[in-house]
Parts: C-alpha cells; sequence; structure tokens
C-alpha cells in the first residue's frame, strides 16, 4: 500500500515545471540534489540562483519522521504550537527504547512493561494530531521508512540524524532537531542554509566479499567525520546503477558519519524494483512519468568536476572490504591490513560479540547475505568463536526471512535474534558477558562506534563493517581474521576456507508480514485526551525559556571540553533513554562525558562559587541557583553524531547560556540556535588555550547582536589579568529573533496567538 500516495502526485505535478525553471535562473545543468532542493521551495516556483554554503533558504518538506527518544521532547514542544493538526504526514516510531538481553519476545515484553507511559503517551499525542503511529516491534524507524514513506525526488526531515537513509530511494531527507520538526509540523516553512555538493562517481560493479557498506566505510576515511558537513553528497555512475536500493540506503544511512547535510542517488531500476516489491507500484509508475526530473541532468555527470564543489571517484571493482575504528565511524582499515594495526596499537585482537542489524544493515539482502556465511560455518562444522546478537530492520523483514528460513541459520549458530529495534547501536544492550571497564573488541554492522556507544564500557573497542564480514569476524573470534585468504579449523580439525557471500537483492516469493505495526490515527483527534502525570520520572511538560539577554556579564566557564565531544558525550543515550521526555531528569547527565580539559578526566569540574571539584550538572545548577550564567568551550566538530536536541535543551534548561567552540556539527548548531542559545565559535583557533580554568567572562557587545557581526567576548583571569578576543556566528536575522525571544518555539506561539 502506498502511503500519502496525494501528497506524492501533487509533489511530482509541480517538479517538471519547477526544475525547468530553476534550470533557467540557475543556467546551466543541475544536479539531482539542486533539483530536490529547488523544488520544494518554500515560495514555490524559483526565482533566485542560491549560493552553495552561504544562503540560508526556506523550503517546504514534504513530510516528517519521529523515532520514539526524540519525539517525546518533539511532540512536547509541538503541543505548545497552538495547533489541532501537523501540517504534513507525520510519523513516530518506537525502535530505541527497547533493551537488547535475552531475545525478541522477552525484550519486547519487557519493554511494553518499564515503559508503557512513555508509549502509550506518544500513541495518544499521536491520536490527537494526525500522526501515524509505529507501535514497539515494527521496526526500526528508517528501514520502516524506506519500505512504506520514502519516494525518489521527495524531501523529508526526521528527528534522528540517520533519517538521510532514504536518500536509498532518491530523497533529500536531513536529519534534525525536534524544535526544526516543530516548525514543518506548525505549518511553518523550514530554514537550511543551501548546501554545498560533493559528487561520488562510482565504476564497476561490487564483487566478492565487498558489500555497499565498503563504498562508505571507505568515504568515511576519505572525508572524514567532518568532510561532509554542510554538504549533500550525491552518488552517481554505473557503479551506483549497479547497486540495490536498500545498499543505496546503508551508503546514505552512514553519510551522517562523515557530517553531511545527506546524501541520495538518482532514482533509477533498483529503485523501482524496491517500490513494485513493497507494495508501492503506483508510486513507481508516477515516478516514471517524470523519470529525467528524478535524477541530474547528463551534463552533470558527464563533467561533475564543473557542478560539483568537490568530486570522489570509486572503483568498486577494486575496492577492498574494509572494518572502520575502534572508536572514531571514519578510522577506515581494509581487512587484510587490521591485524598489524591492532598488535601495534594494543587493540584487543579476539572477539567478543558479533551484532548484525541496525537501521544501517537490516534489510532482507543484507541478513541473506550474512546467513549465507552463517550457513557455511553450519555446514562445515566451524563453530562459532564469538556471541551473535541480530536485529532485523522491520517486522515485515523479520516474518519474510523466518518463513524463508534465514533466522533458522543464525539460530542453528546459536545467535540471539533480538526485536526490530536499535537495540545495541544506541546503547540499549544488556550486555552480560563482560563487568567494570574490561578491554575488549566487538564487531558490528552499526554506523557509530563512539567510546561507551553500545555498552557503556569505555574499553570496548568497536569495529564497523557489512554484516557477512562481522558474521567471518564472529565466527573465527579474531580481529585479525581475513576471510578472503585465511582458513578457520573446524570440529573435525580440518582447515576449511568461507566462500565468498551470496545475497538476495528482494525475497522471491515477495514480502509477507501478518502485523506490520501500524495505527492509524483518527479522522479528528479533539476528544482524544493527552495526559502526563506531574510527579512522572519519565514526562514533563515544558515550561517555556526565559530569554537569555544581551547582556551577560560575571559569567562562569563549566567546562572546556578536550577532544572529541559528540552528543553522546554531551547527552548520553543508553540507559539515559528513559528520560527523554524528561527534562530536569535528564538534565542530570549533561556533558558528564565530556573531557575536562584541565584535568583529564569526565563529569569532575571546578565550582567557582566553592572552590571545590563535582559533576558537571551538579555544579551548573549552583552557578543556576546562584543566578550566575556560563558558557561551555569545545574543541572542532562539538556535537557530532546524533540529532538529539537534548544536548542543546540539558544546558539551556540549566542555565548555560553561550557555546564557544573551534567548530559545530551542523545539526547540533541549529539546535543550539533554536533553543534560544549562543552557538559561537572562535575567530582565531588558538584563543582556545588562553581561556583558563577560573575565568570570570564578559560579553562586550552583545546588544549589538547583528547577522555578520563578530562579537567580543572578555575573559577575566583568576590573576586579574584579561584576554579580549573576537567570536564569529552563523546567525541570520530570523535566528537573532529566536535568540531574543528565549526560544524558536516562543516565536511560533506568539506568532500563532496573534
Amino acid at each position: 500500500m502506498a502511503f500519502d500516495i496525494d501528497m506524492i502526485k501533487k509533489v511530482y505535478s509541480t517538479m517538471a515545471e519547477r526544475v525547468d525553471k530553476a534550470r533557467e535562473v540557475v543556467g546551466k545543468p543541475l544536479t539531482l540534489s539542486e533539483k530536490i532542493l529547488y523544488s520544494h521551495l518554500w515560495d514555490g516556483t524559483p526565482t533566485t540562483a542560491y549560493r552553495r554554503g552561504k544562503d540560508y533558504v526556506d523550503f517546504a518538506p514534504d513530510r516528517i519522521a519521529c523515532q520514539d527518544a526524540t519525539a517525546q521532547m518533539a511532540l512536547l514542544q509541538f503541543m505548545q504550537a497552538g495547533k489541532s493538526k501537523v501540517a504534513v504526514p507525520t510519523t513516530v516510531h518506537c525502535d530505541h527504547l527497547i533493551q537488547a538481553k535475552q531475545g525478541a519476545v522477552a525484550d519486547l515484553k519487557r519493554a511494553n512493561e518499564t515503559s508503557n507511559e512513555v508509549f502509550d503517551f506518544l500513541a495518544s499525542v499521536s491520536n490527537k494530531y494526525g500522526i501515524g503511529f509505529w507501535k514497539p516491534g515494527a521496526g526500526i524507524i528508517h528501514q520502516v521508512v524506506l519500505e512504506n514513506y520514502a519516494f525518489p525526488g521527495g524531501m523529508m526531515i526526521g528527528t534522528d540524524s540517520h533519517t538521510v537513509n532514504a536518500g536509498g530511494l532518491g530523497m533529500v531527507a536531513i536529519g534534525v532537531g525536534g524544535a526544526d520538526a516543530v516548525d514543518v509540523m506548525a505549518g511553518m516553512a523550514w530554514e537550511l542554509k543551501f548546501p554545498k555538493l560533493i559528487g561520488v562517481k562510482l565504476t564497476g560493479k561490487l564483487n566478492g566479499w565487498t558489500s555497499a557498506k565498503d563504498v562508505i566505510l571507505k568515504v568515511a576515511g576519505i572525508l572524514t567525520v567532518k568532510g561532509g558537513t554542510g554538504a549533500i553528497v550525491e552518488y552517481f555512475g554505473e557503479g551506483a546503477k549497479n547497486l540495490s536500493c536498500t545498499g543505496k540506503g546503508t551508503i546514505c544511512n552512514m553519510g551522517a558519519e562523515i557530517g553531511a547535510t545527506t546524501s541520495t542517488f538518482g532514482y533509477d531500476d533498483s529503485m523501482e524494483r524496491y517500490l513494485r516489491a513493497t507494495d508501492r507500484a503506483e508510486i513507481a509508475d508516477e515516478a516514471n512519468k517524470i523519470r529525467p526530473y528524478l535524477t541530474a541532468d547528463s551534463e552533470v555527470y558527464a563533467n561533475p568536476e564543473t557542478y560539483f564543489d568537490q568530486v570522489i571517484e570509486i572503483d568498486l571493482d577494486t575496492l577492498r572490504p574494509h572494518l572502520n575504528g575502534p572508536f572514531t565511524p571514519d578510522l577506515a582499515t581494509p581487512v587484510g591490513e587490521l591485524g598489524e594495526k591492532a598488535k601495534t596499537n594494543g587493540w584487543p585482537i579476539k572477539v567478543d560479540w558479533g551484532l548484525i542489524g541496525s537501521c544501517t544493515n537490516s534489510s532482507y539482502e543484507d541478513l541473506t547475505r550474512a546467513a549465507s556465511i552463517a550457513k557455511q560455518a553450519v555446514d562445515k562444522k566451524i563453530k562459532a568463536k564469538s556471541d551473535f546478537g541480530i536485529n532485523p530492520g522491520s517486522e515485515q523483514i523479520r516474518f519474510t526471512a523466518e518463513r524463508d528460513g534465514i533466522l533458522k541459520i543464525f539460530e542453528d549458530l546459536n545467535a540471539t535474534i533480538f526485536t526490530n529495534a536499535c537495540g545495541p547501536c544506541i546503547g540499549q544492550w544488556d550486555r552480560s558477558d563482560l563487568k567494570g571497564d574490561e578491554k575488549n573488541t566487538i564487531v558490528h554492522s552499526f554506523n557509530r562506534n563512539f567510546s561507551k556507544r553500545a555498552d557503556g564500557n569505555p574499553n570496548t573497542h568497536a569495529f564497523v563493517g557489512s554484516p557477512e564480514m562481522v558474521a567471518a569476524i564472529a565466527i573465527s573470534g579474531r580481529l585479525d581474521f581475513d576471510p578472503m585468504n585465511d582458513t578457520l579449523i573446524n570440529e573435525d580439525g580440518q582447515q576449511v576456507k568461507l566462500d565468498e557471500p551470496r545475497g538476495i537483492e528482494l525475497p522471491p516469493l515477495g514480502f509477507d508480514v501478518e502485523d506490520a505495526g501500524y495505527v492509524e490515527p483518527v479522522a479528528d483527534g479533539s476528544k482524544v485526551n493527552v495526559s502526563v502525570s506531574p510527579t512522572s520520572e519519565r514526562l514533563q511538560l515544558l515550561t517555556p525559556f526565559e530569554p537569555i539577554g544581551n547582556e551577560i556579564k560575571d559569567a562562569k566557564l563549566l567546562i572546556k571540553a578536550f577532544g572529541k565531544c559528540t552528543t553522546d558525550h554531551i547527552s548520553m543515550a543508553g540507559p539515559w533513554l528513559r528520560f527523554r521526555g524528561h527534562l530536569d531528569n535528564i538534565s542530570n547527565n549533561c556533558l558528564i562525558g565530556a573531557v575536562n580539559a584541565y584535568n583529564k578526566k569526565t563529569n569532575f569540574v571546578k565550582n567557582q562559587l566553592t572552590n571545590e571539584y563535582g559533576g558537571v550538572p551538579d555544579v551548573q545548577r549552583a552557578y543556576k541557583a546562584a543566578g550566575i550564567k556560563s558558557i561551555v568551550v569545545g574543541d572542532h566538530n562539538y556535537g557530532e553524531g546524533s540529532s538529539r536536541e537534548h544536548a542543546a535543551m540539558e544546558p539551556r534548561h540549566l542555565g548555560v547560556a553561550a557555546v564557544l567552540v573551534k567548530s559545530f556539527a551542523r545539526i547540533h548548531e541549529t539546535n543550539l540556535k533554536k533553543q534560544g542559545m549562543l552557538a559561537l565559535t572562535f575567530a582565531n583557533e588558538s584563543d582556545y588555550d588562553k581561556i583558563q580554568e577560573d575565568d570570570t567572562i564578559n560579553f562586550l557587545d552583545l546588544n549589538e547582536f547583528a547577522p555578520d557581526k563578530p562579537l567580543t567576548i572578555e575573559f577575566v583571569h583568576a590573576d586579574g589579568s584579561k584576554d579580549v578576543i573576537k567570536v564569529n556566528h552563523t546567525y541570520n536575522q530570523a535566528q537573532i529573533d529566536w535568540y531574543n525571544e528565549g526560544s524558536a518555539l516562543n516565536l511560533i506561539k506568539r506568532q500563532n496567538a496573534s
């Protein structure tokens, strides 16, 4: 069934006219990314040629998707917006709050018991405001979106950084914070700086052990975790056409790990096959009518250097399988070279777990490729040396894979089939085989491998690979195993070699499912009651933020973060996910993972009121109680990772006025702006070193806050000396209005009330 087919037909009905006009305005052939962007302008027909990386532009996305952990705060904000129904098609997916422990049945039952308050809240809010609701166990948001909602040429936003997965079906799909989603839900324009464009030309065809996952692992190694910031990555070439639709989704999904705004592919036969296989033939028929508009103009791909800001070329014929990690998803190593690298760096060679699934690699094709390796182990009498965990991407995938005997293959290898949910990928993993901070290695097909990400252990060395490579490594139990060249000893003492993986793109008998887990909202939600207990530990109605104001004097330094500071460091996931709907409670994890530059410890900062050291949230609460503002200082790519706006809302709630860093990750910078904070960067990066632990901070010209105008900050040191520095910002006038109002939501409420 094709959801929202009338909306899709409407998008397609105007696309040709708008793209033709955009081509005329821009004065040259267009990339696919530009076609989608220009055809989704808030004002409709294009009249202006926008400057990449310069101009803020208002867009009109077609739809919104929210996962349960971020949907809570997004919907709590939307409830304040004064609207009776969402303005665009919106869905909520319950996939983050299900802990992987015993197996699918037991784990889902426990989640429904422990998080029933949150699930009931999300279900009732969805029903009230016309939002489609996907129950716990229905699947991982991005796989469910790909199967049901993504469509070529569309634009969507989602409250999860891996919303970009929908690029596998030719969308421009972008991860945002909840406040951005609220704008669109409320019927307002969505603002984005017009992205730069990176073209990735793929030649050849994947073969042997190499998979689509290896394409993005290679790209991550080239661009690093910040190389895609402010850009859309557009893949093209014969190699791109040779990839399956879900393989394309895998590549786009991990584009979040290079900081890209999103990634996408032009519409092709593999996308058409996928649409028809997932019961959306009507969308394929409509897309075929405007097929040339759903990919770049031919001149663009013939001469990419003329039309993209950067071009990368990868030959799939010669691409090697990779494992990326540990602790960062851009540390790319070809599999055959990993053993020596691990020994040099002291990474544990023994592999304790192999985990297959997550929104990145949980499709039918992914499971079949991994199962082809698992079946060889069973048939060749090879006993797996590592534990196995499998997370299917959706109930449709799980049901079909069980019907076709794929899950039994894993079970014959003693794998645990977890719920169709994020599980270990988002830290929802009750791992029983380790205690404390024991140094160990795991391999998984996920997207992120930050410290503490999967199991809370800072010494778990996590490596990212394809499902089939994860299966092979886990079977061998060794990080230095190279299945392309190495052999294993089976139970009969014989040396055996694993054959190349074999995958099935789409199920030969078609997809099937008894209950996909979807709940349609009622037509009129006015009588639906949404209640939040004032004594709840999980949910808390929001109180609007007060404006910080144009005078910040005698502020204190809360923390100067050293090195990598991701959203996982600022607002951890795992067990903290249970508080995602309660701002005050979850604020107790604010910046507890950030490393203090002065003592290299986490959650241990100086309280300038007492000269004693304490936890970051405790010290900040003391400053707030005393009426003292504070600032946070950070390094490069601050806020890398998840779209979670809690990383902005928590410091805001606790009284932090400004975040000053060398550079920001895109989503986090926007989230800070939306919550009415100052997001600032050093004009001179070396000024980071001038900031001392006991500084008192004065903003000297905040009353002159204006677009393109740097601000001046005075740091008064404990000995009475001073450093006065210049800081930059990227605020336009509308964003300065958010700051002056206290938050973007405050401005929406005022506009709706007038």
